[in-house]
């Protein structure tokens, strides 16, 4: 009977992360970074070319080819569709929920194991990218596999942790290149520690494995290009690293982590800071690994606020720490209870009350979108006010759980952080069901990608093409009663006699669907 029970627990704890990772609605893409990622997916399946990333029928040399291969073979296995394109980063997102939550047994105890990769799910910066077909998950999930591992590493005889511990680096390498090499700069203070590692065959072999993929793409791709591939990775790593429009100061982290690990953000640079003063091995861990990765990264020319990601689990892990140190302090316990459940909740509503007022009519949400928002806001507020000093540390965590919890699950089955195009979805789906598009492929004039606007909606508009065929230089080449997407102007171009304007409207402009007579 009680092991029963004990299976029922974990199948609860599996369950209850359901509603925060999936989605089964519609969905759509966003151009960048994922929209130009499923469309070098697809044109692998397209062209049967698993070697060369593409954009069009041009080489894309500065990045490796990692994601956009899962997503076709995801697609590949599972069917064509948008949903087996987030397959990749759903089953990350789930194993770096996993992998948080055995360094929360191993850091701390068993007891509140499930707070650590609540908190996670529920931080926006983590929340967003676990629903976007990008990298930077499946990267962060390698590096939170990494410090498991080093973690585990008692001796030199747990040899299955220190050969993991050399996998993981090369993995990481074919994802997001030389970005690997922040997190180990800022492992090496508990590096030393457990410097034995490095004198271990199975540390070795577990590089060699993990690197097998990049070794064997490189091999793979050598003979196409002028020079070996890796040169290309670095032109692209020494544009990162001078100005350019990511380019941001110095203190950009200093805002944007505390911006995107909302609602945990002071609970995090609290414990954070509280590590510090452990005397065991885990403040390097806690407390040097993520202050080191900041400052490296602050030195970086390029920012951005999904860089951070690699350190999420250990934030998650500092929110728990920083929860309980105030739950315990005489000092601050009393304003810690204040400002959860009367300022925030009250700043909450406030913020909805503004929004459904004044502001909700000028955004382009649907009913069902604004519902969920507000619901979802309302309820982390709402949640957050049953807090009490008199309340229990377990009831503390629950309660400030619940608010987190409900909304982000609200949100996510709005369709905000999945639907995120959803007008021009909608129109191409008309498009998609005319009698000429059905079985026609259409061609993109080339010439109309001359900006960002232009290529962030073509994107989208390859993605949910029925049929894309190639790429075309000029509209001129287009062949009698052959269809091209062109953001050829009817006047300025004089083509009406030509060309039959199919489809256009202001959501895809600027391009239309074109017909030659």
């Amino acid at each position: 009977m009680i092991k029963r029970i004990f299976k029922f627990e974990y199948i609860f704890k599996l369950l209850i992360f359901i509603p925060l990772i999936f989605y089964f609605g519609k969905r759509s893409y966003i151009a960048f970074d994922e929209g130009f990622y499923a469309l070098q997916a697809r044109w692998i399946l397209d062209k049967g070319n698993w070697t060369i990333p593409l954009w069009w029928d041009e080489y894309v040399l500065d990045r490796t080819i990692g994601l956009q291969f899962l997503i076709a073979k995801s697609q590949e296995i599972f069917g064509r569709n948008i949903f087996s394109a987030y397959l990749p980063t759903t089953a990350a997102a789930i194993l770096m929920l996993f992998t948080t939550y055995k360094l929360h047994e191993e850091l701390f105890n068993k007891k509140y194991a499930i707070i650590s990769p609540l908190i996670l799910s529920t931080t926006y910066l983590w929340f967003d990218y676990s629903h976007l077909a990008t990298q930077d998950i499946i990267y962060s999930c390698l590096v939170t596999i990494g410090v498991f591992s080093l973690v585990k590493i008692k001796h030199k005889d747990n040899k299955f942790y220190i050969f993991l511990f050399g996998i993981w680096i090369g993995l990481s390498f074919m994802m997001k290149t030389f970005l690997v090499f922040v997190p180990l700069f800022s492992l090496l203070p508990y590096l030393f520690i457990k410097k034995y590692l490095l004198f271990s065959r199975f540390f070795w072999l577990g590089l060699l494995i993990g690197f097998m993929p990049y070794l064997f793409w490189t091999l793979s791709i050598n003979p196409y290009l002028e020079k070996n591939i890796i040169f290309y990775l670095v032109e692209k790593f020494n544009n990162l690293s001078n100005e350019n429009t990511f380019t941001n100061p110095f203190y950009y982290y200093l805002w944007n982590i505390p911006a995107t690990f909302l609602p945990w953000s002071i609970f995090a640079m609290i414990g954070t800071i509280y590590s510090f003063s452990e005397s065991k091995d885990n403040k390097y861990l806690l407390t040097f690994f993520p202050l080191i990765l900041i400052g490296i990264l602050s030195i970086f020319s390029t920012k951005t606020p999904y860089y951070p990601l690699q350190i999420a689990s250990i934030f998650s892990l500092n929110t728990y720490i920083g929860i309980k140190y105030l739950f315990n302090s005489k000092r601050y316990k009393s304003i810690f209870i204040f400002m959860t459940s009367k300022i925030v909740p009250l700043f909450l509503f406030t913020i909805i009350s503004t929004y459904y007022f004044f502001f909700k009519n000028l955004t382009n949400y649907s009913l069902k979108e604004n519902t969920f928002l507000i619901l979802g806001l309302f309820f982390l507020g709402l949640s957050w006010s049953f807090i009490k000093g008199k309340n229990s540390f377990k009831e503390i965590l629950i309660t400030l759980i619940i608010g987190p919890y409900l909304c982000t699950s609200f949100i996510l089955q709005s369709g905000l952080f999945t639907d995120r195009s959803r007008e021009l979805r909608e129109r191409m789906e008309y498009v998609s069901s005319l009698e000429i598009v059905k079985n026609q492929p259409i061609k993109v004039d080339k010439s109309g990608i001359n900006n960002s606007q232009s290529q962030s909606k073509i994107i989208r508009i390859s993605l949910l093409t029925p049929k894309l065929d190639e790429g075309l230089e000029n509209i001129d080449q287009l062949k009698k009663s052959e269809l091209v997407w062109s953001t050829k102007n009817k006047e300025k171009n004089n083509y009406s006699n030509s060309y039959d304007v199919i489809y256009e409207d202001e959501i895809l402009k600027p391009w239309k669907l074109l017909l030659k007579r």
